[in-house]
């Protein structure tokens, strides 16, 4: 069949002779960054259609890579016709995304599986929400830097996004140990979480981490200044398949508590104190072992 937007009785030539749906779209279109393919659509009304129809059929769309800040217009015009999508990466996007741009989106695509919102400042707890019941088979989320996510958005999330592996909620601040508990408790699967730059989040939130999610590999609580030794030692008991962890500026755990990991070949990002320098403790003080060796 002619192809749209090919004029009647019209002849293809060179690329557009190659079918569109079989060959052109799926083989030859998705090789280019979508910058490239912007700039293909102003070559005449064939190639405008044809991008329209890779547009609305690609599976991933980063931002990213159209330009450091895409502007709104190109974004309505890129995902008006996509029900498809299984990835979206909006942080280039953060100057003016709102709710209003995004939730269209979000509610004509159930199929995702990873979104990265990372920065996104101006939308509301409404985006999580439309998520929440939009996305069942979502693994990844990006909310780092989200400061609108609270424990409500949180707990409709929890409740409908239950194959979570990866959510990054670094420097959420409202949200407490409450509302990190009972994510975890419902998203047991979870491999990789930050809770970073949070100084609500304490023991509490860390040990049912530790205890709902044993399949847990990366955690990160920098700058988590309530967490303690003890939920690092329940960390190291219940996580056997972590693989880093991150206790920067978390100046209440100690080595005694990370020593543990370490000796297991978990990835730390503070170093331990080196050698002389606890003997010169000991002799000093008699408490080396306990003291906070954060630098």
């Amino acid at each position: 069949p002619r192809p749209p937007g090919l004029p009647t009785g019209g002849k293809r030539h060179g690329l557009l002779a190659l079918p569109w749906e079989d060959v052109l779209v799926p083989h030859v279109l998705r090789l280019l960054p979508l910058r490239q393919l912007l700039s293909l659509r102003r070559v005449s009304r064939a190639f405008r259609e044809l991008v329209r129809l890779y547009l609305a059929n690609m599976r991933r769309f980063d931002s990213a890579q159209i330009a450091p800040a895409i502007p709104r217009a190109a974004f309505l015009t890129l995902l008006q016709d996509n029900k498809v999508l299984q990835l979206l990466a909006l942080q280039s996007c953060s100057d003016w995304l709102t709710d209003g741009e995004l939730l269209p989106v979000i509610r004509q695509n159930h199929h995702l599986q990873h979104i990265q919102l990372k920065g996104c400042a101006q939308l509301s707890c409404q985006a999580l929400m439309a998520i929440s019941l939009s996305c069942p088979n979502l693994r990844r989320l990006s909310l780092a830097h989200c400061e609108w996510v609270d424990s409500l958005s949180l707990r409709s999330l929890a409740d409908h996004c239950k194959a979570l592996e990866a959510v990054d909620l670094t420097a959420c601040r409202q949200l407490k140990d409450e509302a990190i508990c009972y994510l975890v408790q419902k998203c047991s699967r979870l491999k990789s979480l930050s809770l970073a730059v949070n100084a609500n989040v304490g023991d509490v939130a860390v040990e049912e981490t530790a205890k709902c999610c044993p399949e847990l590999e990366h955690l990160d609580l920098t700058g988590c200044l309530r967490v303690k030794n003890d939920s690092i030692r329940v960390l190291a008991e219940y996580c056997p398949k972590l693989r880093s962890l991150k206790v920067k500026h978390c100046h209440n755990v100690a080595e005694s508590s990370l020593s543990v990991l370490r000796s297991r070949g978990v990835e730390l990002d503070v170093e331990p104190l080196p050698q002389t320098a606890l003997v010169l403790l000991q002799d000093m003080a008699g408490f080396a072992p306990f003291i906070n060796l954060q630098i």
